[in-house]
């Protein structure tokens, strides 16, 4: 792979972390900012009934206490990136000494238990 696919969200934001959850893996953190507590998406029971699957691509700004001040969606299909939204907002990260941004992919998929 050449290059930093997240663009100008800034170097160090690919090391994976991986949580499976109702059919949904969240790919891609900072390594300074670990996260602490995952709230998974909520897969649209339409969607998935429909085999509706899909990355959407987020962009989080992380305040100094761990608590997530802005999500903003880079791509991907407008009712998972809804869903995505929502649960990211509740995340946690480790505290640091300053605000940080941090790419983050969540994989909606039909077929993962």
């Amino acid at each position: 792979m050449r290059g930093n696919p997240w663009g100008p969200l800034g170097k160090g934001i690919l090391v994976s972390s991986l949580l499976l959850a109702a059919g949904i893996a969240v790919l891609g953190q900072n390594q300074d900012r670990k996260i602490i507590k995952k709230v998974p998406p909520e897969y649209p029971a339409l969607l998935k009934q429909k085999h509706i699957f899909g990355v959407v691509k987020l962009n989080v700004v992380i305040r100094p206490d761990g608590s997530v001040k802005e999500v903003s969606i880079l791509g991907g299909n407008p009712i998972l990136a809804d869903s995505s939204v929502k649960a990211v907002k509740l995340w946690k990260f480790a505290p640091a000494e300053h605000e940080s941004t941090v790419g983050i992919s969540v994989e909606f998929d039909p077929n993962t238990p």
